[in-house]
């Protein structure tokens, strides 16, 4: 799959990796700079758009998917497990609601992001005129420490 994005001309290929769930802008960003991007703003919003893209989908249509899914036993196991392992990382969010999803959004650490966050948002029912402009921010923040971190490694590496 990632000789397929290799093959796109850089700002789309950062603008694809932001969307998938295991790279996310945290590795679209450093992505567009090994890539040869020399242009911090653009690489941070196609990052950030790039991440924003499954955020609505997500949210609206985990419900309708879940109903339909688990019927069939594999999906049930796959809901259960997703469920799970996303509830056990977002204590943050349960007790801090609207700034703990903008932290657990915001912090480029494994098993956060704007993916999970979504998930989270739909598990815990919180609205989505509560929970998409906290998604947001988390994404808008996440981009700014990547950039920031991306750029004080490459500074290192010269």
């Amino acid at each position: 799959m990632l000789d397929h994005i290799e093959a796109l001309p850089t700002p789309l290929a950062v603008f694809v990796v932001a969307m998938l769930p295991v790279f996310e802008l945290r590795g679209a960003i450093p992505a567009g700079y090994a890539m040869g991007m020399n242009q911090p703003l653009l690489i941070y919003l196609l990052a950030v758009a790039g991440n924003f893209v499954p955020v609505l989908p997500i949210i609206l249509g985990l419900g309708p998917a879940e109903r339909l899914l688990r019927r069939y036993p594999f999906w049930d196991r796959f809901f259960n497990w997703l469920f799970k392992r996303t509830v056990a990382r977002s204590d943050v969010i349960k007790k801090y609601e609207s700034l703990g999803l903008i932290l657990f959004v915001a912090i480029p650490l494994p098993m956060t992001g704007a993916w999970t966050g979504s998930i989270a948002a739909y598990l815990f029912k919180l609205p989505l005129r509560m929970a998409l402009p906290c998604i947001i921010l988390g994404i808008l923040i996440a981009g700014v420490v990547v950039s920031l971190l991306s750029q004080g490694v490459i500074s290192l590496w010269n």
